[in-house]
């Protein structure tokens, strides 16, 4: 019995915290809390170590066809800077003044994806991803995740129990996430839809949506994917050069048969930063197979210990997510929290063939602007909600409980009571017992 009052006890304020009103206002006193040490350490660490590894993956590259060595380092460095001013900044921004912008993002990031499918966008590669803003290329489906995030976040605290219901809780958020996968497919890109559909599902299974509405949204999610890659001949053939790297090593699998080769060739202990063989074949080695040449040149340790930096990086936010002071904040942390683990694991198992090749980067370290200062503005964001999270309850003090009676008081129990209330005392209470 006391043990479950020991649990109550403990549950109850993360249960309160969940229900508050979604009228949360800024808290001015925010500002004077710290951040989560160790979710900011996480994040400068990807960041600086995705600086050093863009140099190791590309130098070769930059030098045979830019002439300079060093090309994309500076510009990742110079991306790193910026990234680490919007992480900062971001971060002493309160959270809750983003509610009021939520659709203001939703509409601009919506208007930048029909910008690029309407042919304004630039081509490479044979997508078309990027608006042009002069020597500044913006990649819209890196701020739609971001953007549906903070919408997803907004719309659940705000129909709280009308989650469950499908009419108002689950068919408009599935509207609007399909909208956004829709343009994505229409670049073509994919990766981002798919991962703007598992972002979707994760937040409405945490708001509570019924589980039944989810398995059937994913199965014809299952169907859509399969008549979209079953509808263009190059998804297709990447399919079957996947099924089988070896047959197809000389042509469409050219590039995952490289990075698995990358992988096994770093050992256990890898090769040394800098010494990698595979820059030297594998194509775009500093974008989407970063990982490739991480686990040639750090090996097996190197790649685990990414993925258990990753992993905890997650847990962070889960942590600031249970902490948050509202419903908003929450589930803004779980969503972001979901956006790095989910971009993580499937860039990785891309870059280890276990999946087919996406056009995913990976998290602060894959060479790119919009991908790196898209994450740094996510990780303010978290680390916001970290810094005006609630501080775990403290265990109260338990009662002890009064001893038991002795057994010399077995027969005079109530001539004690009666005792007690005279104003004897306890010598009434003494002459009761010689009585009794």
């Amino acid at each position: 019995m006391m043990g479950a009052i020991r649990n109550r006890r403990i549950v109850a304020p993360v249960v309160q915290q969940l229900s508050l009103p979604l009228d949360a206002k800024p808290n001015a006193k925010a500002t004077e809390r710290p951040v989560d040490v160790v979710l900011a350490a996480l994040v400068i660490a990807l960041i600086a170590f995705g600086v050093v590894m863009v140099y190791s993956a590309s130098a070769v590259q930059a030098t045979l066809h830019l002439h300079d060595p060093q090309f994309f380092l500076k510009r990742q460095a110079a991306y790193a800077a910026v990234a680490l001013v919007v992480l900062f900044s971001v971060a002493a921004f309160d959270y809750h003044r983003l509610y009021k912008l939520t659709y203001p993002v939703l509409g601009g990031v919506g208007l930048l994806l029909v910008l690029c499918v309407a042919g304004l966008g630039k081509s490479g590669g044979g997508a078309t991803r990027w608006i042009a803003l002069g020597p500044v290329h913006i990649q819209p489906a890196e701020m739609a995740k971001l953007a549906l995030v903070c919408w997803l976040a907004y719309s659940l605290a705000k129909k709280a129990e009308k989650v469950k219901t499908f009419t108002i809780g689950f068919l408009p958020h599935l509207i609007v996430a399909g909208l956004f996968m829709f343009l994505c497919m229409k670049q073509p890109d994919f990766g981002s839809s798919v991962v703007l559909l598992l972002l979707t599902f994760t937040m409405l299974f945490v708001a509570g949506a019924k589980i039944g509405y989810i398995l059937g949204a994913s199965m014809l999610g299952g169907v859509f994917a399969a008549v979209s890659i079953m509808s263009k001949q190059y998804r297709i053939d990447r399919w079957m050069a996947w099924t089988n790297l070896e047959a197809h090593k000389a042509g469409i699998a050219y590039q995952p048969f490289q990075s698995v080769m990358a992988f096994g060739s770093g050992g256990t202990w890898g090769m040394g930063i800098g010494k990698g063989l595979q820059t030297l074949y594998l194509p775009e080695a500093h974008n989407d197979f970063i990982a490739a040449i991480i686990g040639e040149e750090l090996g097996f340790v190197g790649i685990l210990t990414l993925c258990l930096v990753y992993l905890a990086l997650v847990a962070r936010g889960v942590r600031a997510a249970f902490r948050a002071p509202d419903d908003y904040g929450s589930y803004l942390a779980f969503g972001i929290s979901t956006m790095f683990g989910v971009q993580a694991l499937v860039n990785l198992c891309v870059a280890l063939a276990m999946l087919p090749t996406k056009g995913l980067t990976l998290p602060f370290l894959s060479f790119g602007g919009s991908s790196l200062l898209v994450n740094a503005a996510a990780a303010g964001i978290l680390l916001n909600v970290s810094r005006q999270g609630m501080d775990p309850p403290a265990p109260e003090a338990e009662t002890p409980e009064a001893p038991p009676a002795s057994s010399d008081f077995e027969l005079g129990d109530d001539a004690f009571a009666n005792a007690l209330a005279e104003p004897a005392g306890l010598e009434g209470a003494a002459t009761a017992k010689e009585d009794a």
